[in-house]
């Protein structure tokens, strides 16, 4: 649709009083003449209009002009009415390949093309207003879009904090773990999206533990062999509780709830998977965890040096995890050195 400062119609005619041409038009619809293809072509330059009248005859090149102006993506809708020259059916033709919206051919009824060029203005200005209404409800659609996303992500922040909660041992263990997740996200390639994605959602791998006992939960001590049962279905439980929810990224925090603890070698529980049977954000959240389950003090233990941690995954590397998944978080040695220095595992909480 054209602004105030755009004509409503450019004519390009040769002929020397085009006042037979521009009086077809309303007081009210702006028009601008302009005598040759440079001069259309300049004029439309970057501008918009609702209507492109041309006026075919000696010194003016029309089909020129026709694809000239469809070449442009500003113009490639623009409504272009041809006054054609020449033998009638060849003219159309070649008007309406080039690209012309209608032909006009001689003798010229000026009642038939006004009414022709008033209703291809109309029509311009329909197209446009529908235009405007379609950015503006893209542009609604997609702040929707935003705030249903920021939504999301803060039911999984919750969430991870009803976790922590809960299991008060953890500190900053659901920080540390995402932060690693991105570390071999990164370093296996994955686009940054997706990375982030992993991230979040693995903050809730362990939501599961709501449902465990706190004598279990907190035992000082090695756990008997029934309490181990019931602490290791706490990936089933997690997955539970999050599985059947209609958010992408719940569905995906349910998939590493009940991975994590996968085996590459398939030894790991509650399903036995195995290798590329484990889903990709399981096998990254198995590293990421460990790791700082290592590194982190408990109740009933110190916690280990980084390089004893690193070592236990590269000595682990294609039994316990993903070798690819330890390469990557390897690769990223530095940003994952950074992050425990900032949140330091080495301590209770």
């Amino acid at each position: 649709m054209t602004n105030a400062a755009d004509p409503a119609v450019v004519v390009v005619t040769a002929r020397p009083d085009p006042g037979g041409l521009t009086g077809l038009f309303a007081a009210s619809v702006p028009v601008v003449v302009v005598p040759e293809v440079e001069a259309a072509l300049a004029t439309l330059a970057g501008r918009a209009a609702d209507l492109v009248l041309i006026e075919a005859g000696p010194g003016l090149d029309a089909l020129a002009l026709i694809r000239g102006l469809r070449l442009r993506p500003s113009l490639a809708h623009t409504s272009i009415l041809l006054i054609a020259a020449g033998e009638p059916a060849e003219s159309r033709r070649q008007a309406l390949e080039a690209g012309a919206t209608d032909v006009v051919l001689p003798p010229v009824d000026f009642s038939d093309l006004s009414l022709r060029g008033r209703n291809l203005i109309a029509l311009a200005r329909a197209k446009g207003a529908v235009e405007t209404q379609a950015r503006t409800l893209a542009r609604e659609v997609e702040r929707a879009a935003a705030e249903s996303q920021e939504r999301e992500r803060e039911i999984i922040r919750r969430l991870m904090l009803a976790a922590e909660f809960r299991d008060d041992q953890a500190g900053d263990h659901l920080t540390r773990v995402a932060g690693c997740v991105l570390a071999i996200a990164d370093g296996l390639g994955l686009p940054e999206e997706e990375g982030n994605d992993i991230a979040l959602a693995s903050t809730m791998h362990d939501i599961g533990k709501i449902g465990v006992a706190d004598s279990i939960l907190h035992k000082p001590g090695p756990l008997t062999e029934p309490e181990r049962c019931e602490m290791m279905q706490h990936a089933l439980r997690g997955y539970r509780m999050l599985h059947d929810s209609p958010s992408r990224l719940l569905r995906l925090a349910a998939e590493i709830a009940l991975t994590h603890h996968e085996r590459w070698d398939g030894a790991g529980y509650p399903q036995g998977l195995k290798g590329t049977e484990i889903p990709l954000p399981g096998r990254i959240t198995a590293v990421a965890d460990v790791f700082d389950a290592l590194i982190s003090a408990r109740v009933y233990k110190p916690g280990w040096p980084l390089e004893r941690a690193r070592r236990f995954l590269e000595e682990q590397s294609g039994a316990h995890f993903d070798p690819d998944c330890v390469a990557a978080f390897l690769s990223r040695w530095d940003d994952v050195v950074a992050l425990v220095e900032e949140r330091p595992a080495d301590r209770a909480a």
